[in-house]
C-alpha cells in the first residue's frame, strides 16, 4: 500500500473473520468463511483478516483458501494473525502465500498488568521480542502489521518506544488496540495524537486502530481516532467479535460517509468535497450484513444502527409526515445508499433457469451449477406458494442453500399434528447418506418442540438447544420465515439456520442443519483419535 494514498483516506481492515468468529457460537466452517470473504471484498474492504493461521488446521486452511479465492491483483490484501512467536509467524506466512497482496499482523501485550499477570516478562524483554519478530515477519512479507496489545492501558512513554523499535523493524502499520473496550473518545485521540507527536519514525507507518465495544463508545474512539491522524480502521461486520463486540464496520463507515464534510478537514482535503472517505461500496453493507448474520446465527437487533429493521422504519405520525413531505426531515440518508430496497423481480413460476441466474448475477451471488441446480428448485417452490418474489426473498433461498453443511442426515418429511384441544404431535423421517429411512415420531409442549425431540430420537446425538430464533423475511403471511439454532455440545456451540414459508418445516431443516455440524464435528473427532493412535502404535511396532 502507498501511505501517501493512505494520507487522505481511510484504509478499512475487516476483522469478521478473525476476531469476529470469536464471538460465542458464531463459529464459522471454511466454506462460510470464503462465501464471507468473496462478500467482503465486493463490499471493497482494503484487507481481510482471514484467521489466525497457527489456532488449529481449520484456522490455517481457511486463511489460506481465503488467500488463494479472494487475494487477487485487483483485491484486498490478506492477512493472518500471529503472535509474536516464530511459530506463529511461520504458519501464517505460509497460509497466506497465495495472495497478490499478503500481510503478516503480528502482536504483543505491553500494558503493565499483562507484562506481569500474562506474559510475565519485563519491559526490555518484550521491547527485544517485539523488535526480533517483526523483523522475522518482514523476512516473508514486506508489508508487516505490529500491535500493541491493551494499548490504551498501557504507559504512553512506553509505548512510543515499542512502536519506534517495530517501525524500525519494518512494520509498515501499527496498531494501537483498545483492546478490553476501556478508553474514551478523548483519551483515545489524545493517544493517538501523543503517537503522532513522539514517535521520530512515525511518517514510515500507518496508524491503525482496533476497539472493542464493552462501553458503548468504539464507533465514538474510531473517529476521534481519525481526526487525531488514525488512517487505518479495524471493524467487524454487525459489530460482532469477543464480549460486547468489535466497532462495527458499517456503523464507522457510514459515519464518515454521511458526515464527510465535517471530516474532510482532517484529511487534509477541501470541506466541500464529496469524494468517499473509504473505499467501501456502500451499497453492498446491508447484504453483507445479512449473509454474516445468517451465516453466524448472530441476528441483528432492530433497533441497531445502519443495518437493523427499524432503522429506516417510521412510526410517530409527526415523523411520517414530515417523511412523507421530504425525506430530509427525518432522514440522514438513503436506505438505497446501503443497499436496502423494495425492488420485486420479475420472476415468476414461468420464468426460466437463465432469467434466474441473470438476476442472481445482479444481486452480486456466484454460485456453482450444483448451488444454482438447488436455489432454483426452491425459487420455483416458492412461486407456487407466493404471488410476489421480493429480492429479499431471492437472497434467504441463495443463503439458505450455499450455507448448508454437507448432510449426514436429510430431512425427508416433517409433519405435526396440534392445537389448542390436543397434545402436539410430531413424525419425522430422515435419510441417511446411505439411503436408509429413520423414521420416529414424539410429543411434545409445542409443535417445534414435539419437530426437535423426534429428530433426537432418530439422530440419537445428546445436545442442549441454547437458542431458538425466527425472523420473517419480508411481510405479508406468506412471507419467508428464517429460524436461526444453537446447540451446545460438551462446551461447544453449533448454529443452524434455514428458511421456508412454512416455519415449522424451517424449524425443523434449521435443527438438521444444526446436528450435521455436531455429527461431523465428532466424526472429525473420532477420525484425528485414530489416526493418532495408529501414528502411536507405528511407532511403538518400529
Amino acid at each position: 500500500m502507498n501511505k501517501q494514498v493512505e494520507s487522505d483516506r481511510i484504509v478499512i481492515f475487516d476483522t469478521t473473520l478473525r476476531d469476529g468468529e470469536q464471538c460465542p457460537g458464531a463459529t464459522l466452517n471454511v466454506d462460510e468463511k470464503l462465501l464471507i470473504a468473496r462478500q467482503l471484498a465486493r463490499l471493497g474492504v482494503d484487507v481481510i483478516e482471514a484467521g489466525f493461521a497457527i489456532a488449529s488446521p481449520g484456522d490455517f486452511e481457511a486463511v489460506q483458501k481465503v488467500a488463494q479465492a479472494v487475494g487477487t491483483e485487483d483485491g484486498p490484501v490478506i492477512c493472518s494473525l500471529a503472535r509474536a512467536i516464530k511459530a506463529d509467524i511461520k504458519a501464517a506466512a505460509e497460509a497466506i502465500k497465495p495472495a497478490a497482496k499478503a500481510r503478516i499482523h503480528t502482536f504483543i501485550s505491553t500494558s503493565d498488568i499483562h507484562l506481569e499477570y500474562q506474559l510475565k516478562k519485563s519491559r526490555a524483554e518484550v521491547l527485544a521480542i517485539a523488535q526480533e519478530m517483526v523483523a522475522y515477519a518482514k523476512s516473508f512479507v514486506e508489508d508487516v502489521e505490529f500491535s500493541t496489545m491493551d494499548a490504551t492501558r498501557t504507559d504512553p512513554e512506553y509505548l512510543y518506544q515499542i512502536l519506534e523499535l517495530a517501525i524500525a523493524a519494518g512494520a509498515t502499520t501499527i496498531n494501537i488496540p483498545d483492546t478490553v473496550g476501556y478508553t474514551t473518545p478523548s483519551e483515545f485521540g489524545a493517544l493517538i495524537r501523543g503517537i503522532k507527536e513522539n514517535v521520530p519514525n512515525i511518517d514510515q507507518a500507518i496508524i491503525s486502530v482496533h476497539g472493542h465495544n464493552d462501553i458503548g463508545l468504539a464507533v465514538a474512539n474510531f473517529l476521534e481516532a481519525v481526526k487525531n491522524g488514525a488512517r487505518q480502521l479495524e471493524c467487524a461486520i454487525n459489530g460482532i467479535g469477543e464480549r460486547a463486540g468489535n466497532t462495527a464496520l458499517e456503523e464507522v463507515v457510514m459515519a464518515l460517509h454521511v458526515r464527510r464534510q465535517y471530516f474532510n478537514s482532517f484529511l487534509g482535503r477541501p470541506a466541500e468535497s464529496e469524494e468517499p472517505l473509504t473505499n467501501i461500496d456502500t451499497h453492498q453493507i446491508y447484504k453483507t450484513s445479512r449473509l454474516v448474520s445468517n451465516l453466524t446465527g448472530m441476528l441483528v437487533q432492530p433497533n441497531k444502527a445502519i443495518v437493523g429493521a427499524n432503522a429506516f422504519a417510521h412510526e410517530s405520525g409527526i415523523h411520517q409526515d414530515g417523511i412523507l413531505k421530504n425525506k430530509l426531515t427525518y432522514e440522514i440518508m438513503d436506505a438505497q445508499s446501503i443497499g436496502l430496497t423494495d425492488n420485486q423481480i420479475v420472476l415468476g413460476k414461468h420464468s426460466g433457469r437463465n432469467a434466474f441466474r441473470t438476476r442472481l448475477t445482479e444481486l452480486g451471488f456466484e454460485l456453482s451449477e450444483t448451488e444454482l441446480n438447488k436455489a432454483f428448485l426452491r425459487f420455483k417452490e416458492l412461486a407456487d406458494k407466493k404471488k410476489d418474489v421480493t429480492d429479499w426473498d431471492l437472497e434467504a433461498i441463495v443463503n439458505d442453500e450455499i450455507q448448508q453443511t454437507p448432510e449426514l442426515f436429510h430431512l425427508d418429511l416433517v409433519q405435526v399434528s396440534c392445537g389448542d384441544k390436543s397434545r402436539p404431535t410430531a413424525t419425522v423421517t430422515l435419510r441417511t447418506p446411505t439411503g436408509e429411512e429413520l423414521i420416529d415420531a414424539a410429543i411434545g409442549t409445542g409443535p417445534v418442540d414435539a419437530v426437535y425431540k423426534a429428530i433426537n430420537r432418530v439422530v440419537n446425538v445428546p445436545n442442549e438447544l441454547i437458542e431458538f430464533s425466527v425472523q420473517s423475511v419480508t411481510a405479508g403471511i406468506d412471507a419467508i420465515g428464517e429460524v436461526t439454532i444453537r446447540l451446545r455440545y460438551d462446551d461447544r456451540v453449533f448454529s443452524g439456520h434455514a428458511a421456508n414459508t412454512d416455519i415449522i418445516v424451517a424449524s425443523a431443516q434449521a435443527y438438521v442443519n444444526a446436528l450435521n455440524r455436531l455429527y461431523r464435528a465428532l466424526q472429525n473427532a473420532e477420525s484425528s483419535s485414530n489416526s493418532e493412535s495408529q501414528r502411536r502404535q507405528e511407532k511403538v511396532t518400529n
